[in-house]
């Protein structure tokens, strides 16, 4: 497969939507991951546990998969020899208590399931692990219980806090310090208690000043009371933090010793979640488990594209057995383009185990490879027109080809003339038939309609259409070749009869009418007298021979009391005697009535200018104050 197939038939869309599904980051990095796989086992494999999810999903009310949350990151500093904190630890233990839940929920389930209940043999239980770590951390914190030397430790820091908050209290109480305190309370600063001191007081008061207020008007001083039992806590704290580190490094270190096991159960877990993540999804869109294939025989009934949305008519579609390339034919916006969609969307979610919105009797090919050319691929940047694209598009699909392939092609042979199109469309698809693919193509092309009708391996297919209501059904007919509907929409229109027979004609016989108009239908010019000549009065858009030059012109301004006209000739402006042009036509005969003849002597860039400013266009803005800074300078 190419990303282009990918992007095109939205498959990468549809495995988003499967993704919401997802109890954590190990099942949607799968998904990620995930492409339609060509082997046929493998995907027998895939839908076989979509559908085990699905009935679990089923008959059980709750599958145990809460509580589960990817540990890459934590496996990976663990291998790096690092030791993990005490939430990276309460995350493993959850991680295990996982795995334990779902292992213990697939252990009775090899009856309904038993694809997905052998995976959970290969999951180990770490109990051992779990029970340590619920046991040393509490509240994501080391607990006092994990080691008698932590509690020790603790008790002490508790009893010699004690003691400070007994002496410092004191020092609060004493009524000759009562002028010293700025507030009444105990304050910690750097991990020693103080008490707040008003700055002018300073040195009445034995201490140690730890810290000044931002306004300097007071001073946060250790009182030597307590300056010991402050140093004594802080050794305390030291022997507390080494203490929690031999914890935390030794619950780090059981890890370590089972990091293999923990990485299957991660992939285990991982794969758990991606498929009961596409039961979900099958239980929402009420998806059946397709019947698969390898020989390229595919037969939809009741098809829905996944990512349609309301009122969708579902497709019914069969290729592979009794014909092997398809021609479907129709209007435009007549649902061509999303029939092959939904064949192309359908076939990689069946590859990639998903489960479909059909009825149970549809069956879908595994193919090596889907390639489809749709929509507009033009190129700004590598300079390649519509066509040229979908030729690059289709020589780059010739080259990789096999006659296990699946084709999908939009308006095959079109962006270029007609015949050529056609013919090369021809040779395009008898090319693939020939190398063993199977081939689904729209077209207008009649000449693709006539060779498909004459192959024996080639069938025609027809899009419905309303005659009554000059709306698309959006129903594929097979074995019907359909019309674009031109002449039908155009009678309906009411245009002329007589057009719509000689265009009949035309369809099927190219033998032209190519006489001459009748010549009392010309409209001509009125013949000029020279004395109308002489006396005639110049109007702005009459065209001119300028007499001197022998060149044509237009009139701009009419004349003067010099008897001087202002020509517009070759885009400049000529003042000229009016007895030294000659009248060729009015503009009464070159314009009609409501015609603006300002816009005659406008020339286009003007007008485009013009046209942009009215709409607001900053570029054409920016243009104008470009032109005012340079005739400033």
């Amino acid at each position: 497969m190419n990303t282009m197939t990918f992007e095109k038939l939205q498959y990468n869309e549809l495995k988003e939507i499967v993704k919401t599904y997802c109890v954590s980051g190990l099942g949607k990095g799968l998904l990620d991951k995930l492409q339609p796989s060509a082997n046929l086992k493998v995907v027998k494999t895939r839908l076989q546990e979509t559908t085990e999810a699905r009935k679990l999903l089923d008959s059980e009310s709750h599958v145990p998969l809460t509580g589960i949350s990817n540990i890459a990151n934590i496996i990976e500093k663990l291998e790096k020899g690092m030791m993990l904190d005490s939430s990276e630890l309460v995350g493993i233990s959850d991680f295990l208590r996982g795995c334990r839940k779902i292992k213990r929920f697939m252990a009775d389930k090899e009856f309904f399931a038993p694809v997905l209940s052998s995976y959970a043999y290969s999951m180990t239980e770490l109990t051992g692990i779990e029970e340590e770590i619920n046991f040393s951390i509490k509240a994501n914190k080391v607990d006092s219980a994990a080691s008698k030397e932590l509690k020790r430790i603790r008790r002490h820091l508790e009893t010699t806090e004690d003691k400070i908050a007994e002496h410092l209290n004191k020092f609060l109480r004493s009524s000759k310090n009562k002028d010293y305190i700025q507030e009444f309370f105990i304050s910690k600063k750097s991990d020693r208690y103080t008490i707040p001191i008003k700055a002018a007081y300073k040195n009445h008061v034995a201490g140690t000043i730890v810290e000044v207020s931002s306004k300097g008007s007071t001073v946060f001083i250790e009182p030597s009371a307590v300056a010991k039992l402050n140093m004594e806590l802080a050794s305390l704290k030291a022997e507390e933090g080494i203490e929690e580190y031999q914890i935390l490094a030794g619950l780090s270190g059981l890890i370590l010793e089972k990091i293999a096991e923990i990485k299957v159960n991660v992939e285990l877990i991982g794969q758990y979640d991606m498929v009961f993540a596409k039961a979900k999804y099958s239980r929402q869109i009420d998806g059946i488990e397709p019947n698969v294939n390898d020989y390229g025989y595919m037969k939809l009934i009741s098809c829905k594209h996944p990512l349609l949305t309301g009122k969708i008519v579902p497709l019914d579609f069969e290729i592979g057995k009794e014909y092997r390339s398809l021609i479907i034919t129709g209007p435009n916006a007549g649902g061509k383009t999303v029939v092959l969609k939904t064949i192309g969307l359908l076939t990689l979610a069946a590859m990639s185990g998903f489960h479909i919105a059909a009825d149970e009797t549809t069956e879908i090919a595994v193919f090596d490879q889907v390639f489809v050319d749709i929509g507009d691929n033009q190129s700004i940047e590598n300079a390649l027109s519509t066509f040229s694209s979908h030729m690059k598009n289709i020589a780059e699909i010739a080259r990789m080809i096999t006659n296990n392939t699946l084709l999908l092609f939009d308006e095959i042979g079109s962006g270029t003339e007609p015949n050529e199109g056609a013919a090369l469309a021809i040779a395009i698809l008898e090319e693939f038939y020939q190398m063993g693919a199977i081939t689904v193509a729209t077209t207008h092309y009649g000449e693709i309609k006539r060779f498909s009708k004459m192959h024996p391996d080639f069938m025609n297919a027809a899009m419905k259409f309303n005659s009554d209501t000059l709306e698309p059904a959006y129903k594929l007919i097979i074995g019907k070749s359909g019309e674009s509907n031109a002449l039908w929409i155009s009678k309906k229109m009411n245009l002329r009869d007589s057009i719509l027979e000689k265009a009949k004609v035309y369809i099927e016989n190219k033998d032209y009418n190519l006489n001459y108009v009748r010549e009392d239908r010309i409209r001509k010019p009125k013949a000029i007298s020279s004395m109308e000549a002489k006396d005639y009065e110049y109007e702005i858009g009459d065209k001119v021979k300028l007499l001197e030059h022998n060149e044509y012109g237009i009139v701009y301004k009419k004349r003067n009391e010099f008897n001087n006209i202002v020509v517009l000739c070759n885009e400049a402006f000529m003042e000229v005697n009016y007895k030294r042009v000659a009248l060729e036509i009015k503009a009464t005969d070159l314009y009609p009535a409501d015609y603006d003849l300002n816009s005659l002597f406008v020339s286009y860039k003007e007008r485009k200018l013009e046209h942009d400013i009215q709409r607001g266009s900053k570029k054409a803005l920016r243009k104008i104050q470009k032109d005012m800074r340079k005739n400033r300078e």
